[in-house]
């Protein structure tokens, strides 16, 4: 076998879950809200201030779709799943709190 193979093979043994509790589930939502949203809310507010900056030199509907439409639907698409990952975060938490 390549080196790459048992590499890939290794990787996938260490990182095999035999049971997924809710504390786990908990600790990857947590990691993602804070080491993969943030530098995707950065790529996106960058991408949409430099359209928004390129707007004014379309015409039509590129004017339209470069200042109002690609920002907004763009942002509010990062916004809206780091709100569901918060509050089922915070959901899990209350429920996690209230059995015990």
């Amino acid at each position: 076998m390549s080196k790459w193979t048992d590499i890939r093979d290794n990787t996938v043994k260490t990182f095999k879950v035999d049971t997924v509790t809710e504390e786990l589930k908990n600790k990857v939502t947590q990691k993602v809200i804070d080491e993969v949203i943030p530098p995707i809310e950065e790529v996106t507010d960058n991408f949409a201030e430099q359209i928004k900056a390129q707007a004014p030199s379309e015409s039509g509907w590129c004017r339209i779709r470069d200042g109002i439409v690609l920002p907004l639907l763009l942002q509010g698409c990062v916004a809206a799943f780091k709100f569901v990952l918060v509050h089922s975060l915070s959901s899990a938490t209350a429920n996690t709190t209230t059995t015990a």
